[in-house]
């Protein structure tokens, strides 16, 4: 009779069988020493780890078995007396009390829903029989144990292991094996999470289907009876969640595991110290923070912190603050001085003039400390972060050949042109991300050479920086030799500011005009720390500077990090070459020298000697009309327009560029007309790099 009616459905399966579905599992990610980062959900919204069958506990087999199909073994996927058996239960009890589904059956409606009537029933059995007819009973089994929900969004005996009991499916005992069993009966009524009592007595039913099954003896029940199970059940593995979010986008298809770059402890301990000062900054209105830790020689990520609280919806701590536009104020300097340094125009003893100055386009810098620091070298520029300085250095190399090397240094996110940002390039107006200022400081400490962020064990889970040598080992030295001086950034900084470690590390801090953004970076010849603070609303921060915002989270995070990765000291590359300068003049001290120090060059790039005079630069530009002080009047019998003050200047280059109260005038001559206007005014002309400034005034 059995084989007859298996025969009959069968004969209508090609009319009823439905299309299979199709299951990814779930993408985990670990750290670099396979400790669990965060566990994606399937597109399902489940936790899916299929395994196979021998990695699947015996005991977990017996007790599906012993509860759900005893007869499993040998019907074809139909149980027939279990039918006839539920449907006399259920007409004796006037409703549904037993399906008399078998464990091939479930397997089939997992994979095929069908709608819960008689004609779905029928569906399902043709599936079931199918199932039988073209698997062995073992494979059945496996795809069972993978496929059905277990509660709680656990698809599959392995991830309802290993998030109620922390274990895997090969190492449950016989109690927690029945407990497992039970809830597939119904994985929400005996959920444990809310129901536990429900999911503990149908623990003991199927643990005596067990034993009345002759799967267990009589001493194994007993024991498995009184075992206190414990639920492991808490919140899913959610650490790093901006950088495994970033990661999770970049995976190629059909990944399934991942083991990244990330140190646990490491970012634990970058997370708490970014916790720990912004609550010290909070009556500054500082409510977020990023920092992101790079190890140099592999460009892998150590640590990433996106946001004090992902969870932070007051502070939106889902942004990614690693990856997010931010001005970066003089965190852009080192590149600017390097450039000019590259090309020889400028050595680390070079004089600049810290004056006020108005440059192109009426552009009149100030510094942070509202003050003119007079002649100052290229390394006391740099190391105190002077803003006049630095714009000079841009003006001789040119904003369009310092965005080149920003691209080529792997700042993508400058797409503008060269015009749009201006000299005003070198103040950091553009925006960029913390990540693409920790790989370029990353740089320096290669010798000037780029590569790709690694994220991953994977080499094609990276964040695709070209890998090139941008600037040479001397260049970056000589950078890198500055930015670690920690007694010529004295001046502005103090001796004992937050930039001091006990161990060699350059670093830099950046804070935005507008005081919106504050970073700091530091690196050692073996990684590269960067820091954010600010607000993700782009409101600004109050009294903040980068020593007292980022540069305490730098300090802490650089400890940590020194701890766990020890760097050596810095290694002059071939090439450099120390040599006694003049203090006056920062050329290299002649026998007439009488104040001199000690400095380091690129031998390619050496400045010329003293001559003795030790006369401090002057300006190659004069304004020669009008004269400073001068007073003119406007004759109210005269046409308006016609009424014009003639400017005109000495310099040798004849290219002038002339602004009267910041507003620049049109042309490039070294004479110029400007209309007359009441009132006392500011003149300047800029050329060769330099400016000549004077006053004068106008009498209605």
């Amino acid at each position: 009779m059995r084989r007859a009616v298996s025969v009959l459905l069968l004969l209508l399966l090609p009319c009823l069988v439905g299309g299979e579905e199709v299951l990814m599992p779930s993408i985990q990610l670990y750290d670099k020493d396979g400790l669990i980062l965060r566990t994606f959900s399937t597109t399902q919204g489940t936790y899916y780890h299929p395994v196979s069958l021998a990695e699947i506990s015996p005991w977990l087999i017996a007790a599906a078995v012993a509860a759900e199909d005893k007869r499993f073994y040998t019907h074809d996927g139909v149980d027939l007396a279990a039918v006839l058996r539920a449907v006399w239960q259920n007409a004796k009890e006037g409703g549904v009390v037993s399906g008399a589904s078998t464990i091939t059956q479930q397997l089939a409606r997992a994979v095929s829903p069908r709608p819960k009537t008689l004609w779905g029933k029928a569906q399902e059995a043709l599936d079931a029989l199918s199932l039988e007819r073209n698997r062995t009973k073992e494979e059945i089994l496996e795809d069972y144990f993978n496929r059905l929900e277990f509660g709680n969004r656990t698809q599959g005996v392995q991830a309802a292991s290993q998030f109620y009991f922390n274990t895997d499916a090969s190492h449950v005992s016989v109690s927690q094996a029945a407990f497992l069993a039970g809830l597939l009966k119904s994985p929400t009524y005996y959920n444990p999470l809310l129901h536990l009592s429900r999911a503990l007595k149908r623990r003991d039913y199927v643990l005596a289907q067990m034993k009345a099954n002759g799967f267990i003896d009589e001493e194994i029940y007993q024991l498995a009876r009184e075992e206190k199970l414990i639920l492991s059940a808490a919140p899913r593995a959610l650490k790093a969640p901006h950088f495994t979010q970033w990661v999770y986008a970049l995976l190629p298809p059909g990944t399934r595991t991942v083991h990244t770059s990330l140190d646990s402890t490491l970012q634990a301990q970058a997370e708490q110290a970014l916790s720990n000062h912004l609550s010290h900054l909070t009556d500054s209105h500082v409510t977020n923070g990023a920092v992101i830790v790079l190890e140099n020689a592999t460009g892998r990520v150590l640590a990433y912190v996106g946001s004090a609280d992902f969870n932070d919806k007051k502070h939106s701590g889902q942004i990614d603050g690693v990856r997010a536009l931010r001005q970066p104020g003089s965190a852009l300097k080192p590149f600017v001085y390097g450039l000019a340094l590259e090309q020889g125009k400028l050595t680390p003893a070079t004089l600049l003039a810290d004056t006020d100055t108005f440059f192109e386009g009426g552009f009149r810098p100030r510094n942070y400390d509202e003050d003119f620091h007079g002649l100052v070298s290229v390394r006391t520029a740099l190391a105190c972060s002077y803003n006049i300085p630095a714009v000079k250095a841009a003006e001789q190399v040119g904003a369009s050949a310092l965005l080149d090397l920003l691209h080529q240094l792997g700042f993508y996110s400058l797409s503008k042109q060269a015009d749009f940002y201006g000299l005003g390039l070198s103040l950091g107006n553009g925006e960029v991300r913390l990540l693409e200022l920790a790989n370029a400081y990353a740089a320096l400490a290669r010798g000037g050479k780029t590569q790709a962020v690694q994220l991953a064990e994977q080499p094609d889970i990276k964040w695709p920086a070209k890998t090139q040598q941008v600037l040479s080992a001397q260049t970056a030295y000589l950078i890198t030799d500055i930015l670690k001086d920690n007694q010529a950034r004295s001046a502005e900084f103090g001796l004992n500011s937050a930039l001091v470690v006990p161990f060699e590390m350059a670093a830099k801090t950046g804070t935005s005009k507008d005081y919106k953004d504050n970073f700091a970076l530091g690196y050692t010849p073996r990684w590269t720390v960067g820091v954010w603070v600010g607000n993700f609303d782009g409101s600004p921060m109050q009294n903040v500077s980068g020593v007292t915002g980022a540069g305490p989270i730098l300090h802490d995070v650089a400890l940590a990090t020194q701890q766990r990765y020890p760097s050596p000291g810095f290694t002059a590359p071939k090439g450099i070459k120390p040599a006694v300068l003049c203090n006056e003049t920062g050329l290299l001290a002649g026998p007439k020298c009488p104040h001199t120090h000690l400095e380091i060059f690129d031998e390619k790039h050496l400045p010329a000697v003293c001559s003795g005079q030790h006369q401090p630069p002057v300006s190659s530009v004069q304004i020669t009309s009008p004269q400073s002080g001068d007073i003119f009047y406007v004759d109210p019998a005269m046409p308006r327009r016609a009424q014009q003050l003639k400017l005109s200047a000495d310099c040798a280059q004849d290219v002038c560029r002339w602004s009267v109260d910041g507003k620049a005038l049109p042309g490039t001559s070294c004479e110029s007309w400007w209309p007359l206007s009441g009132g006392k005014h500011t003149l300047s002309v800029v050329c060769g790099g330099q400016t000549d400034t004077l006053s004068f005034e106008v009498v209605e």
